[in-house]
């Protein structure tokens, strides 16, 4: 991503609609990143965390209203603006979309000068808001003295910095965004690997879960962050 640019992450399983997207955005001179679901979505915005996201609603798996409910449940993308771009134009999609916390919504066909002009008056708006503030956004993630810099993708534990290949940095920030929740095998192939709820072995999970109490915990045997719970599934402990 060009950091001069204002970042627009695209989200829309129709890969033709996502390009044109894209195009009309790039010609305005956004930079932009383009995701074809719901969880590659949320694991970009993780990872690069643009300026603004442009969602649409009807995709296999995560809809486009989860996403945006996770977006605002998570402690450092919360306050990023989406826009949904859908073809669901009902009040009743309207008013969903809204309460999920969205900025505005605009429905399919689009004009894409309107599209532009919305995405420049919503970013205006946020600019706005944030001039006077303190501090800038949050990069890191805190549970007891276990910390994840969403900058470097790293973790530190103790003063120790801890490498993570981007597998290990999806998982550990889903984990630690939401302390303390339990979450099944089948939920983190969901929500972190994008797996249908079908689809994907829990031995999966367990390895990956392994390898990275093997890199954060001080005695993976007896783990002290990433718990399990037996019959359920795995958390992070905040206390």
């Amino acid at each position: 991503m060009n950091i001069d640019k204002q970042n627009v992450l695209v989200v829309d399983d129709e890969q033709l609609v996502a390009g044109s997207i894209e195009r009309a955005l790039r010609s305005n001179d956004f930079g932009v990143s383009v995701a074809n679901s719901g969880v590659e979505g949320l694991n970009l915005a993780r990872r690069h965390r643009p300026q603004m996201m442009v969602l649409d609603v009807m995709m296999p798996g995560m809809d486009g209203f989860e996403v945006c409910r996770q977006v605002r449940s998570d402690p450092l993308l919360g306050e990023m603006p989406i826009l949904f771009l859908t073809a669901r134009g009902g009040d009743e999609d309207k008013i969903t979309g809204l309460r999920a916390g969205a900025d505005d919504y605009l429905t399919k066909p689009f004009n894409v000068d309107e599209l532009v002009l919305r995405i420049r008056a919503i970013l205006r708006r946020g600019t706005g808001a944030k001039a006077g503030a303190a501090a800038a956004p949050a990069d890191q993630i805190l549970i007891r003295d276990l910390s994840l810099n969403c900058k470097t993708f790293t973790a530190r534990r103790q003063g120790v910095e801890i490498m993570l290949t981007p597998v290990q940095f999806d998982l550990l920030y889903f984990l630690m965004s939401h302390p303390d929740e339990v979450f099944s095998p089948t939920k983190l192939l969901h929500d972190v690997w994008d797996y249908p709820f079908d689809a994907g072995s829990p031995d999966l999970v367990r390895v990956h879960v392994k390898n990275l109490r093997e890199k954060v915990e001080p005695n993976p045997s007896v783990p002290e962050y990433i718990v399990t719970v037996p019959g359920h599934g795995y958390c992070i402990r905040a206390g």
